[in-house]
């Protein structure tokens, strides 16, 4: 790909975000120069609970996961991002140090703006920071319900409520890339109970199950199990 190639469809991604849906055209390009663009691996950590935060992160292609880890050691997932979604804005928003994980859970490419240029760029488009202060809340009300779901819920309810938020992420009934394990850590359970629930919810017909493919054969089957 040339290099004039490479910024068209870089302005192409910045233009497709919420972030940035309040810019014109010529305000996508002026800040296309701000951002750079890097591919990284499965497994790479971004950032650390009490690091500070410098950058802000949006995700272009792959799959992200927020995570803490308990004294015993058990990794909680507080979100799974993907694609055009950010992340590490709560220190640059006040927070002063990053209170989870960032550890990329598939290969991806990922969008980078320092401290310094989001700063100058909330100075004189402050449309951008209502913008992340909105999409940072949804998140923050999504990590809610799914705590609340942790500690009311059983682990078929949370899985099936899980299943449903990832399908409808996304936008069908298929949720893609996701281990046993992954979504075990996700509900908050061993990956034992997970496999064990999951192989009811097919017998069930409710779900179909593939190589890091779940089909969400009955949604409101599925449903009524998430709001037990």
């Amino acid at each position: 790909m040339t290099t004039s190639e490479q910024v068209a469809s870089k302005i192409d991604f910045l233009s497709s975000l919420e972030l940035f849906q309040d810019l014109s055209v010529k305000e996508i390009e002026e800040l296309e120069h701000l951002i750079t663009i890097t591919t990284v691996r499965r497994g790479k950590v971004f950032y650390r609970p009490e690091e500070t935060g410098e950058v802000l992160f949006v995700l272009q292609e792959g799959r992200v996961q927020l995570y803490r880890i308990s004294q015993e050691g058990k990794k909680l997932v507080i979100a799974s991002l993907g694609p055009g979604s950010l992340f590490g804005e709560m220190p640059l928003l006040g927070q002063q140090l990053h209170k989870t994980f960032a550890e990329a859970a598939e290969d991806c490419v990922i969008g980078i703006m320092s401290r310094k240029d989001l700063e100058r760029l909330f100075l004189s488009k402050p449309q951008v920071a209502i913008r992340v202060l909105d999409m940072t809340g949804r998140r923050l009300r999504e990590v809610e319900d799914r705590l609340r779901a942790m500690a009311f819920k059983g682990i078929p309810a949370r899985l099936s409520a899980l299943l449903l938020l990832l399908a409808e992420q996304n936008d069908g009934i298929d949720v893609v890339g996701y281990t046993h394990q992954d979504l075990a850590e996700t509900a908050g359970t061993y990956r034992e109970t997970a496999t064990q629930v999951l192989n009811e919810l097919k017998a069930q017909g409710l779900i179909d199950i593939g190589r890091k493919r779940i089909t969400i054969l009955d949604v409101d089957g599925l449903r009524a199990i998430a709001d037990e």
